[in-house]
């Protein structure tokens, strides 16, 4: 008996991005683009970051300017607090993972662990980081290591690294 294409194919992990912090709407913008194109299912914004939709529920031009429509094709949520989301989403089984430069950061290549476990990636602030007691209640830390006289790459960049590398495992 054939199966149908569905019964045969394996279920893909679900990815996720928690933009914690950012300040830049270009960035966020930037994220939507790299996430729709990486296959993200949902983006969380956190803190004081910017969503496409203002607190009267317009869209936010200098957001779609950048992200080009694809903040109409990913799915996002706001206005629940990190500490609360990643409470919720571990209850369901989410691995959470932040992107940061700290003591405990191993390789962003060791991504291909959690290759068959939902995920959700942690991006912060692009000066301060991702504070400690969000880092602590983290499974894993990841960081991008650099080669140049910087110490850091620009956040959305940092996402397209992590989230194509994510895809490709």
């Amino acid at each position: 008996m054939l199966k149908n294409k569905k019964e045969t194919q394996k279920t893909k992990p679900k990815t996720y991005c928690i933009l914690h912090n950012i300040r830049s709407v270009h960035n966020v913008g930037s994220f939507f683009r790299t996430a729709e194109a990486s296959g993200v299912d949902k983006i969380y914004f956190t803190g004081y970051t910017p969503c496409p939709k203002d607190r009267f529920g317009k869209k936010r031009q200098d957001v779609s300017k950048v992200a080009l429509g694809a903040e109409e094709i990913v799915s996002w949520e706001d206005g629940i607090e990190i500490k609360e989301l990643i409470y919720k989403l571990k209850k369901d089984g989410v691995i959470i993972v932040a992107v940061e430069q700290d003591e405990k950061s191993i390789s962003y290549k060791e991504i291909k662990k959690l290759s068959h476990k939902n995920t959700a990636f942690i991006f912060g602030n692009e000066t301060d980081g991702i504070e400690k007691s969000i880092l602590d209640m983290c499974d894993y830390i990841l960081e991008i290591p650099m080669s140049g006289k910087k110490e850091s790459i620009n956040v959305s960049v940092a996402g397209g690294v992590i989230l194509f590398e994510r895809r490709d495992y």
